[in-house]
């Protein structure tokens, strides 16, 4: 009987629409919405959609009517709109029309109850209510929609995006460089939003924020926007979309990095813009339902490129949840086809599909041989497929990345990954300090440091030349606006004039280890190789030329230090160094000593206990050895003793023995007579370079001020 009873409705509701229902192209003389235009010109009529959900008379609009037998006209393609049952999110959301109902002000409907996943409350949820789908081409629509419920008991979304998120303003990066331009407005009860359709049709949903609280609609009206064009003169854009390993991060965040974050370096900056909205935990889904994918297209003009890539995130196993991360191979390939392909070439811009580089084991043993990630869900290989069916550039990073691991082997691909031992870096991750290891005690696969976004930057460059070179016209373009080094290197393969800070012997194999480090101190011409191109990591370091490096690396002049005398560079000496360095130059606590401790009670404090279990006491920046519980500390200079306290108290020097990358631990050994390699000065002087950085200033910083 129930679908039965839903054919007849279906049935009757077609016929009334094409019975009645005029195409809405078609309406004329329609009076102008003049809350819509923000006093701008109106665009021309006749392409307006509008659509009156009471009884009153409103020229130019077309009635939705309510029939009191068969209920809510459904949808029907001929006619081009009606209520629907499922909406087009992905996972499809269902929605109700049975329950329906209107007495002339508008139509209504009430939920008895709602759903909700324990545990996962906000995001899987569904309350339900109602949508109306209109046919529309893909493109940009300033859509109105008037409710008969006020903001406070009434969710108005679009076509499945996350309005909580809609209605926020703020930053799309970490730096806040990016503001959020495109927001929802939800007032009384009027919901606006400039939204760009990638489907022929697009879907108000109106769901009620409440147990059996009627909400409903009285009126939509999509103001259809043409895509903005360049100025003349004006340089276009590239805009990066993506996730974490894209992202651009802040100095709090050191030393993670995104190949986003370094990519603009190879370009000429005076014939292109580039502009970054990756962010972390990103996927093709909630990329478009929190309005990033929006706010691009929006800010965008015709001949703008998109780069995007997604992958890792997308692999979530969340993706039946209604705000999950997660997609099936299915779910993926429609995002794309569906939703950002249409919607980016609709706004005359240019996609251009970046095939995600693959993850490593974390834990590997030499000799391990890489191969790609994306087994279960192959999504790098949907991206090809793509490419090639619709005739789209394609980067193929991932292929890329999995040589170059190979190339360079086990032991150097971890070390730039995000591998990291207590005293490398006082950044933090959502869990806590990086200061005594990584709070998630292993060696992070996914993630990876500076030295490798910079190769993952070259590697997508090199792609794009080798696409220029297949006749892709888009990378032809895309290659144009290189600097001229970068276009050479990439054809002869010789990085040696783009990268000068990479040195012979730090990019295979066990001198590799620091090689995030030993590349930025080269780079901010804090260190240097020697004439064969060689960094001579575990050669012994002089106080003269660690002297040298602290100088330049922290403003202090050379004659501060003249107490220490030449020679061997003892650890002791180091510290002591350290110490002074540090008191010169931060009047106070840098935020990374004080604000990424939580509850965490450090040393000094009345409450401090150095025999608590380490793992018990967070992710903390300070020591989790405490300087008493160190064994070794008779064997330090009178002279520089106190110096060393305070340094291995502020954090700024630590145990080298009993640390490991992946785990989060402490040694209980100073060892102050020990002398310092060249490479475990650069790892002290990374720190500190770290440390006298604001922390949330972007870390795209290639020189000192």
């Amino acid at each position: 009987m129930y679908c039965l009873k839903k054919f007849k409705i279906w049935t009757l509701s077609t016929i009334l629409l094409t019975t009645f229902f005029v195409p809405i192209s078609s309406v004329a003389n329609a009076s102008p919405v003049t809350s819509l235009a923000g006093g701008e010109t109106p665009i021309s009529l006749e392409n307006e959609y509008k659509f009156n959900f009471t009884n009153q008379d409103m020229p130019g609009y077309k009635a939705v009517v309510y029939d009191e037998e068969h209920g809510a006209p459904l949808y029907d393609a001929s006619a081009g709109y009606g209520f629907i049952e499922q909406t087009s999110a992905m996972p499809a959301r269902e929605v109700h029309t049975e329950q329906i109902t209107s007495d002339g002000t508008g139509f209504f409907i009430s939920e008895p109850s709602f759903y909700e996943e324990l545990k996962y409350e906000k995001d899987n949820y569904n309350h339900y209510g109602m949508a109306f789908r209109i046919q529309a081409p893909p493109g940009a629509y300033r859509v109105y929609v008037k409710t008969t419920s006020v903001a406070a008991d009434t969710t108005v979304s679009v076509s499945g995006m996350q309005t909580s998120r809609l209605l926020k303003g703020g930053y799309w990066d970490a730096a806040k460089l990016i503001p959020i331009k495109n927001t929802a407005e939800a007032k009384d009860k009027e919901w606006t939003y400039t939204y760009v359709n990638g489907r022929n049709f697009l879907d108000i949903e109106i769901e009620p924020n409440k147990i059996n609280t009627p909400v409903g609609i009285e009126e939509i009206v999509l103001q259809p926007i043409s895509p903005q064009k360049h100025e003349p003169g004006n340089r276009p854009t590239v805009f990066l979309l993506g996730d974490s390993t894209v992202k651009s991060y802040t100095f709090e965040e050191a030393p993670m990095s995104g190949w986003g974050q370094v990519i603009d370096s190879m370009f000429h900056l005076n014939k292109v813009n580039i502009i970054n909205y990756s962010m972390g935990g990103r996927s093709f889904k909630n990329a478009y339902t929190e309005g990033r994918l929006n706010d691009i297209l929006l800010s965008g003009n015709t001949g703008d490129y998109v780069f995007i890539q997604f992958g890792h995130n997308d692999e979530s196993t969340d993706e039946f949840r209604r705000y999950g991360r997660g997609s099936t191979e299915a779910m993926y390939q429609s995002y794309l086809e569906e939703v950002y392909l249409p919607a980016i070439r609709a706004q005359g811009m240019i996609p251009v599909l970046v095939t995600p580089m693959s993850r490593i084991k974390g834990d590997a043993s030499p000799g391990y041989v890489y191969t790609n990630s994306f087994k279960t869900r192959q999504f790098p290989d949907i991206l090809k497929r793509i490419a090639e069916d619709k005739e789209l550039t394609l980067i193929d990073l991932n292929s890329a990345s999995v040589a170059y691991y190979n190339e360079i082997g086990v032991e150097a691909t971890t070390a730039m990954f995000m591998s990291i031992e207590a005293g490398e870096t006082p950044g933090k991750t959502s869990d806590g300090s990086y200061a005594n290891g990584h709070p998630s005690k292993k060696n992070d696969g996914t993630h990876f440091k500076e030295t490798m976004s910079k190769q993952y930057a070259r590697m997508i460059v090199t792609e794009l030349l080798n696409r220029e070179q297949e006749g892709d016209a888009t990378a032809a373009v895309l290659v144009s606006y290189l600097q001229g080094d970068v276009r050479r290197a990439a054809i002869s393969g010789d990085w040696t004039k783009i990268f000068p800070e990479i040195t012979n012997d730090t990019t295979t194999g066990k001198g590799a280890y620091y090689r995030n480090q030993i590349e930025k101190l080269i780079q901010l011409g804090v260190m240097s190789k020697d004439r064969r191109g060689n960094f001579n990591p575990e050669s012994t370091i002089t106080v003269k030329e660690f002297v040298e490096s602290l100088s330049k690396l922290m403003g202090i002049k050379k004659k501060e230090f003249s107490e220490y005398k030449d020679g061997d560079l003892s650890r002791e000496m180091m510290a002591s160094m350290l110490g002074d360095a540090y008191h010169r130059s931060f009047p106070v606590k840098p935020k990374y000593m004080t604000d990424y401790n939580g509850a965490s009670v450090i040393p000094g404090d009345p409450n401090y206990d150095p025999n608590l279990d380490p793992a018990l006491r967070g992710a903390m920046y300070y020591p989790l050895v405490s300087w008493e519980q160190l064994i070794d500390t008779s064997e330090i200079n009178p002279e520089w003793i106190l110096k060393v306290k305070d340094a291995y108290e502020l954090g700024l020097i630590r145990s080298e023995k009993g640390i490991a990358r992946g785990k989060m631990m402490n040694g209980n050994e100073l060892d102050p007579k020990a002398h310092v390699t060249r490479e475990k000065a650069a790892k002290a002087l990374y720190f500190m370079w770290v440390l006298s950085n604001e922390v949330n200033v972007e870390n795209d910083v290639a020189s000192l001020k």
